[in-house]
């Protein structure tokens, strides 16, 4: 179906039927023009300006309802086709997508911005960034030969808000949040559609003010109990195996689950010079 059958005949933008469509065709559009002003004034959390018209798989121009979808790996096809399903159910070939020179530096880019520390191979976020087109050349090399394997994440402890203990933080050499960043630009999008609207934790566009106002507009529409609780050491009893199979229930490519597997396994270095092998799964870190 084209993008150009999905508006009204009147309010169609010149162009081809089912290519890309020129920019100033959308913005001369009386419906695609607000949109395209909608998405750039925005606000960046999930509280919500809704789009100016309702949008559904039918129409052409998805990412514009998912503006954090990496389009160095997700084209507007893929996302119809994530919307209207897949056959099979499950993503093959997907390495290929990982690897991709746009979605490593894409990943650079935001581990970057987001700073933090180095890892265990002390190698800093400055150092990295300063050779950058090396790095991901590197990377993308690594993993076309099937030779990248992630390191032991170094183990610190920061102060529990609000007791005495402390608890431990994992953080994973700079190269590998590289290829988390781009696992994740690659993946996100087919499982984050299934996730249930009420969970707003670690969620592209959501956050805790969200829950907040969730909360808070269940206090206001007449419900008076709270539930707070909270599994402790979480991070160190996920159950691996499981979380692999649920995985493999939608992706099907043999060196992205090896990749996932990998990173569980890596296990964890309290000192430079001394690692120790664990079943936790790293927390995320900086």
């Amino acid at each position: 179906m084209s993008f150009q059958s999905a508006l009204p005949r009147e309010e169609r933008p010149a162009g081809p039927g089912f290519g890309p469509v020129p920019v100033r065709a959308l913005a001369t559009c009386p419906r695609w023009g607000g949109l395209m002003q909608w998405r750039r004034e925005r606000p960046t959390t999930a509280a919500a300006v809704k789009p100016p018209f309702p949008l559904t798989e039918r129409h052409w121009g998805l990412s514009l309802l998912r503006p954090w979808v990496e389009p160095g790996v997700w084209t507007e096809r893929m996302l119809v086709t994530l919307e209207t399903g897949i056959e099979g159910g499950k993503w093959f070939r997907w390495i290929d997508k990982v690897w991709s020179p746009k979605n490593l530096a894409g990943a650079l880019e935001k581990v970057v911005a987001q700073g933090g520390s180095a890892g265990g191979d002390h190698q800093s976020v400055k150092q990295v960034e300063a050779d950058k087109d090396a790095v991901i050349r590197a990377l993308e090399q690594a993993l076309r030969e099937d030779q990248y394997r992630p390191q032991a994440v170094k183990r610190v402890w920061i102060a529990k808000p609000g007791s005495r203990e402390k608890r431990p933080l994992g953080v994973p050499t700079v190269k590998d949040r590289i290829l988390q960043r781009a696992l994740l630009q690659g993946i996100e999008p087919i499982f984050e559609r299934d996730f249930a609207p009420q969970s707003y934790g670690f969620r592209p566009g959501k956050g805790c003010q969200d829950a907040l106002r969730r909360v808070d507009e269940l206090l206001q529409s007449g419900q008076g109990w709270v539930g707070d609780a909270d599994l402790k050491a979480y991070f160190d009893s996920i159950p691996q195996a499981r979380l692999m199979e649920r995985v493999r229930e939608k992706v099907a490519d043999g060196r992205v689950l090896s990749l996932l597997e990998g990173m569980l396994q890596a296990g964890v270095m309290d000192t430079p010079k001394a690692g120790n092998r664990a079943s936790r799964a790293p927390r995320k870190g900086r």
